[in-house]
């Protein structure tokens, strides 16, 4: 029986680490595919790099999990391919095309993939100088914690708002919305049966719910293409019986 509930323990702690960075496989095949990045939100990259940033900080200071750890190094390597494919299959209404960002700094939405490395070469800077600092303080390594999973937990929230904004899921595949709500909900009761720290229970119960969320935006909105990219396709149309 022992050897049977450590082979369990195993797939799960190898399903934990390897999992959640394949969902995003399909939708960069997708990407490649249509050459076209429209429906997908950056901002999901964003999130899911600072997070596991963050989160391998937190490691250092409260050794959770190594599967846990190893999830975040294969997170932050599969969100930095997909960022490269996002970027150079951008829609052409995207404001780093016409330098009108509305953002300050025209944060995350630059137009040079270096430009983005950039920035995470400096918050990883910055974060080993504050751990230098106060990596051996508790209350700092629990702070850490809630910032690195809070992050993580807000990661539904931009594709959220950009269904809304579309009144469409287009673009969104629906095998990475299944991988998100399979992947959080066996994520949360992953977390419960370990024993995980509270930072890790609270933040999947959180964006589980928003998976959730989206879940109906997609019974309810569909995934028909919006006007924007409807317009975009006409035209490639009307170009390419304009060469015939």
């Amino acid at each position: 029986m022992a050897p049977a509930s450590s082979w369990i323990s195993a797939l799960s702690s190898f399903g934990m680490a390897v999992g959640p960075p394949l969902v995003y496989a399909d939708q960069a095949v997708s990407i490649v595919r249509k050459k076209d990045s429209t429906g997908f939100s950056r901002d999901v990259c964003a999130i899911l790099l600072t997070a596991n940033i963050t989160r391998c900080f937190f490691w250092l200071g409260s050794r959770f999990e190594f599967a846990l750890l190893a999830q975040s190094i294969l997170m932050i390597l599969a969100q930095l391919a997909l960022l490269y494919i996002c970027i150079r299959y951008r829609p052409t209404t995207s404001p780093e095309v016409f330098s009108s960002s509305p953002r300050p700094l025209s944060f995350w939405q630059w137009p040079l993939y270096a430009q983005y490395i950039e920035f995470l070469a400096c918050f990883i800077l910055c974060l080993a100088i504050v751990h230098l600092i106060l990596g051996r303080s508790e209350i700092y390594i629990s702070i850490l914690g809630f910032v690195a999973l809070g992050l993580e937990s807000t990661l539904p929230i931009p594709q959220l708002i950009s269904n809304y904004k579309q009144k469409s899921l287009y673009g969104f595949r629906a095998s990475t919305m299944i991988g998100w709500v399979g992947g959080d909900a066996f994520k949360t009761a992953y977390f419960f049966m370990q024993g995980s720290p509270l930072q890790f229970q609270a933040c999947a119960i959180f964006q589980l719910s928003i998976d959730l969320v989206i879940v109906g935006q997609r019974l309810y909105y569909g995934n028909a293409p919006p006007p924007a990219a409807l317009s975009e396709e006409d035209l490639e149309q009307a170009l390419a019986l304009a060469e015939e």
